[in-house]
């Protein structure tokens, strides 16, 4: 097995484990939140998108990475990170606006995954991924697509429920 085959296994068993842990335990204790917390919730993984940075110190150190790949990458995961920073403040602020902006940035996401890994791939660099880069791309990125995922879900099932609880409202 290569290296570009050992990444996308990772993918796809992780990916496959990850939606097992959601179903048993993240979706029973989403249920039980206000949906303003559980998309708060889910919003906050994407945080850990500043990890895209470390592609700068990975390609220093002998990573072949085309640089408007990674140019790309960085520049969608700092959108998606803003992003969700920004949606944060505005559910913490109790702002209606907030479900607009969960959609923009499931959106955002879904398209700077995608083309991000259209890219690697046209370019090759899949399979020179190591360290760092090797983790993010094998965990993280797919704990952000189950997350994605989960998002959805919670704002197609409970787009009849108000955003807070009684008890929540100031």
């Amino acid at each position: 097995m290569n290296a570009e085959i050992a990444m996308y296994m990772a993918q796809v068993l992780n990916t496959g484990a990850f939606i097992a842990l959601a179903v048993w335990y993240v979706v029973p204790r989403l249920r039980n939140l206000s949906r303003a917390s559980a998309l708060m919730a889910l919003t906050a993984v994407h945080l850990g998108r500043t990890l895209a940075l470390a592609v700068y110190s990975s390609q220093d150190a002998g990573m072949k990475m085309p640089n408007a790949v990674r140019d790309q990458i960085v520049i969608g995961d700092l959108v998606g990170w803003a992003l969700a920073l920004v949606i944060l403040f505005c559910l913490h602020s109790r702002l209606r606006l907030s479900i607009a902006l969960i959609w923009l940035l499931v959106i955002e996401t879904v398209l700077d995954f995608g083309s991000g890994t259209i890219s690697s791939i046209r370019a090759g660099t899949m399979g020179d991924l190591n360290g760092a880069p090797w983790l993010i791309v094998a965990f993280y990125v797919t704990t952000v697509e189950v997350a994605v995922g989960l998002t959805i879900w919670q704002l197609i099932t409970r787009r009849g429920e108000p955003l807070f609880k009684a008890e929540e409202r100031r």
